[in-house]
C-alpha cells in the first residue's frame, strides 16, 4: 500500500509540475515582446551597385489570406496538416503514427511537422540538425501558436515558403509560375504549386515536370480524403492543360539562382550571423555581383551550349585583387538542374594544374628558357615501376624546348620531367600556399592534373598569379546589416604575400605564349584560335582530360575560370572542347570592353631583364634571326648560347 500511495504521490506531483511549467511558459510569453512572425526570409541582396537582385517575403508582396484561393488553401492544409485548425501546434497523435511508421520501415521518410512548426522553421538560417536546434524550433512553435490566430499563422506561412527557383510566398510563386494573382489560382495551378516545397529542386514542373505531376496527384488525393474535393474534381484538375509563364515576368535571369543559392551557402557559413531572425529582423546582404557580367555570362553559356545536350558547366568569374565573385554559374540551366556544381563539384584539372608546376619551376632557378627534350619517355620509378604519359596527339618535337613552348602546347612530358625533378613536394608546396585544399596525391601524374580540384580553389589559386604573389579568400559576400542598419558582418578582403612579384611577372607573360603564333614549329599553341580575335592581353591555360575540359585565364583585372563535363563522367566528344574556350572568349572579352592594356596587364618589375630569344630552343638570337621573340628573366638568369637541356645528361630513360 505504501508503495502505491508514493507512485501516485509522485504522479501527482509530475502532473503539477507539468501544469504549473505551462501556466508559466505560459504567462512568460504573454509578457514578452510580441514574435514578429513576418520576418521570415526577409532577405535582400544587393548587386556590387547596392541595387536589389533578390528579395525574400517583403511587405509589398505579403497577401492576407483573404486574398488567396481557396484552392491554395485547402491544398496546403490536406497536404501539410489536416489536423492545423484542431491542434495548439504539435500533432502528437501523427507525431506517433510516424514514429511507429519510422521504426517498422526502418527509415525516416515519414514526417509529422505541423504548419506552423515549418513556419517556425523559416525563422532560422540554417538547418542543422542539432537537439539545440530542435529545442529552438519548438519554443518559435509555442510561441507562434500562443501569440496569433490560426488565420494568422497559416497566412504567414503561405507568405515565407520556399516554392522554388527563388520564390519565397505564395504572391511571387503565382506569378512566377502562372503570371497570376494568389486568389486566381485554379486547383489545377494550386495543387501543382503545393507539392513543390516538399523539395524545390524535385518537383519544380520547370525542373521535373513528371515528378511535379506525381507530387500534384498526392497532393489532389490528400484533398479528396480531407472530404475538400471530389473524384471528379481530381480527375479534372490532375488532366487539366496547364500553362506556365515559365518565369518571363520576372527580372532576372533563372541562372541567377546559382548566385543567390551560393551566397545563401556562405551567409549560412559565416558564425557572426545570428541564427534566429528574431534578433535581426530581416538581413541586408551586399555582395559582388556584376549584374552586367552575370547576364553576358548567362547569354553567353546559352548561346554556346546547345540546349538538347546534356552536358554541364560551372564558372566563376572573380576579381583577382579582393577575392570579391562578381559571376557564377553552377549549371547550364537551372530549371533544369539547380545542382550547383562551383560549390558541390571538384573535377579532374587536367593541365590547368601546370601553372603552379611551373612558378615552382622558376622559384626553384628555372627560367623561360629552360630546356627539356620532347620525346617519348618512360619514366623509371622506385620499386621497378615505370611511367609513360604521352602528349596529346602524341605529337613530339624529338629536340630540346624551352619552358615557354612546353606551356604553349601543354607539352605533358615536359611537365613530367620538371615535376620528377623538383620533387613532387614543389608543386604541392605551390598549390597550398595559393589556397588549393582539395587532396593531391603524391604521384608522377599530378602536373597533369589527375586529382580532382574544385572552381572555386583553382580561381582563388590563379587570382594568386593574376594579382602578383597575393593570397585571397573566394568570397561573394562584402557586407550584412540588419533592419536597423547595424553591420553584423564586414568582410576584411584580407591579403597574404605568398608568392613573388617578379616570378609571377614571368609566368603571366609565359602564359601568354598559348595563344601566340610566334610558338607555331612542330606543333600548333593549344588557343591558337584565339590569338586573332583576342582585343585584350590574358595569361591562359586550358585543361584536357577524357571527361572535364577546362578554360583559365587571367590579367590583372579579373580571373575566368571555365569547366565543362558531364554529370555522369561520359567521355567529352572532340567537338565539345570548344564550349569552354567560348564560353570564357566571350566572357572575358565582354568584361573587358572599353578597357585599355595599361590598364589591366603587367608593368615590369626593375630586376627582370628583357632578352631577344628563339621561343622554341629558348637560346638567344639577334634581329636577324628568322624565329625570335622578346623573353623575360630574373637578372642574372639569362640564357647563354651554349646552355645545354638538363635532361642531356640521361637523366630519363629515352622510350625505344
Amino acid at each position: 500500500m505504501k508503495i502505491k500511495s508514493f507512485i501516485s504521490k509522485t504522479i501527482k506531483l509530475v502532473l503539477l509540475l507539468i501544469i504549473i511549467s505551462c501556466i508559466g511558459v505560459y504567462i512568460y510569453i504573454k509578457i514578452s515582446p510580441k514574435l514578429e512572425i513576418n520576418s521570415a526570409n526577409n532577405l535582400i541582396l544587393y548587386d556590387s551597385n547596392n541595387n536589389v537582385f533578390f528579395e525574400g517575403s517583403q511587405s509589398k508582396e505579403w497577401v492576407s489570406i483573404d486574398e488567396i484561393s481557396k484552392n491554395v488553401i485547402n491544398a496546403t492544409i490536406s497536404t501539410e496538416d489536416k489536423n492545423f485548425y484542431k491542434h495548439h501546434g504539435f500533432d502528437f497523435l501523427r507525431i506517433l503514427k510516424a514514429c511507429y511508421v519510422n521504426l517498422k520501415s526502418g527509415t525516416t521518410t515519414q514526417g509529422a511537422s505541423t504548419i506552423t512548426q515549418q513556419y517556425a522553421k523559416n525563422l532560422f538560417l540554417s538547418f542543422d540538425k542539432t537537439w539545440k536546434r530542435k529545442w529552438d524550433e519548438a519554443w518559435y512553435t509555442i510561441r507562434i501558436e500562443s501569440s496569433y490566430s490560426k488565420d494568422e499563422i497559416l497566412e504567414g506561412y503561405l507568405n515565407t515558403i520556399n516554392y522554388g527557383h527563388g520564390q519565397y510566398g505564395i504572391y511571387r510563386a503565382s506569378k512566377y509560375y502562372f503570371d497570376k494573382e494568389p486568389s486566381e489560382l485554379s486547383l489545377a495551378e494550386a495543387s501543382i504549386l503545393i507539392g513543390i516545397p516538399k523539395s524545390p529542386s524535385n518537383y519544380s514542373p520547370f525542373i521535373n515536370y513528371e515528378l511535379s505531376k506525381e507530387r500534384q496527384l498526392t497532393v489532389l488525393k490528400c484533398m479528396v480524403n480531407n472530404n475538400v474535393i471530389t473524384e471528379e474534381e481530381l480527375n479534372n484538375a490532375y488532366n487539366e492543360d496547364l500553362i506556365f509563364n515559365d518565369g518571363k515576368n520576372t527580372d532576372n535571369s533563372d541562372n541567377l539562382m546559382y548566385y543567390q543559392d551560393a551566397v545563401i551557402n556562405e551567409l549560412e557559413s559565416i558564425s557572426t550571423i545570428p541564427k534566429s531572425y528574431e534578433s535581426i529582423k530581416g538581413l541586408k546582404i551586399y555582395t559582388n555581383l556584376n549584374m552586367e557580367a552575370q547576364k553576358e555570362l548567362d547569354l553567353t553559356i546559352k548561346e554556346t551550349i546547345p540546349t538538347n545536350s546534356e552536358i554541364q558547366t560551372s564558372v566563376v568569374v572573380m576579381n583577382p585583387n579582393t577575392g570579391g565573385i562578381v559571376a557564377l554559374v553552377g549549371g547550364k540551366d537551372y530549371l533544369k538542374s539547380s545542382y550547383n556544381r562551383v560549390l558541390n563539384s571538384k573535377r579532374q584539372v587536367g593541365s590547368t594544374m601546370k601553372p603552379y608546376l611551373y612558378y615552382a619551376a622558376l622559384e626553384n632557378g628555372f627560367t623561360t628558357s629552360s630546356t627539356f627534350t620532347s620525346e617519348k619517355t618512360t619514366f623509371n620509378l622506385e620499386k621497378s615501376d615505370s611511367y609513360s604519359p604521352r602528349n596529346y596527339n602524341d605529337v613530339y618535337g624529338n629536340k630540346p624546348i624551352s619552358m615557354a613552348t612546353a606551356v604553349a602546347y601543354s607539352e605533358n612530358i615536359y611537365a613530367v620531367k620538371t615535376h620528377l625533378f623538383l620533387g613532387s613536394d614543389a608543386l604541392i608546396n605551390v598549390a597550398r600556399r595559393v589556397g588549393i585544399k582539395s587532396k593531391l596525391e603524391d604521384i608522377p601524374s599530378l602536373p597533369l592534373g589527375t586529382n580532382e580540384i574544385s572552381i572555386i580553389e583553382m580561381a582563388a589559386g590563379y587570382s594568386s598569379f593574376a594579382n602578383e604573389g597575393y593570397k585571397v579568400e573566394p568570397h561573394l559576400i562584402e557586407k550584412v546589416v540588419d533592419s536597423n542598419n547595424n553591420v553584423i558582418y564586414e568582410n576584411k578582403n584580407t591579403k597574404e604575400l605568398v608568392l613573388n612579384s617578379s616570378i609571377t611577372f614571368i609566368l603571366n607573360n609565359m602564359l601568354t605564349a598559348t595563344y601566340d603564333s610566334d610558338y607555331i614549329d612542330y606543333n600548333y599553341p593549344t588557343a591558337i584560335s584565339l590569338g586573332p580575335k583576342l582585343t585584350h592581353k590574358f595569361a591562359l591555360k586550358s585543361g584536357t582530360t577524357e571527361t572535364d575540359n577546362w578554360n583559365i585565364g587571367y590579367n590583372k583585372d579579373v580571373v575566368c575560370a571555365v569547366w565543362v563535363g558531364y554529370d555522369n563522367n561520359k567521355s567529352l566528344d572532340k567537338s565539345e572542347y570548344k564550349y569552354a574556350q567560348n564560353i570564357w572568349y566571350n566572357t572575358v572579352e565582354k568584361y573587358e570592353k572599353g578597357k585599355e592594356d595599361i590598364d589591366t596587364w603587367y608593368t615590369k618589375p626593375k630586376n627582370v631583364n628583357v632578352v631577344l630569344v628563339d621561343p622554341i630552343s629558348g637560346k638567344p638570337v639577334d634581329e636577324s634571326a628568322e624565329k625570335k621573340k622578346f623573353m623575360y628573366f630574373i637578372k642574372g638568369t639569362e640564357p647563354s648560347i651554349t646552355e645545354k637541356a638538363f635532361d642531356e645528361k640521361e637523366s630519363f630513360q629515352k622510350e625505344s
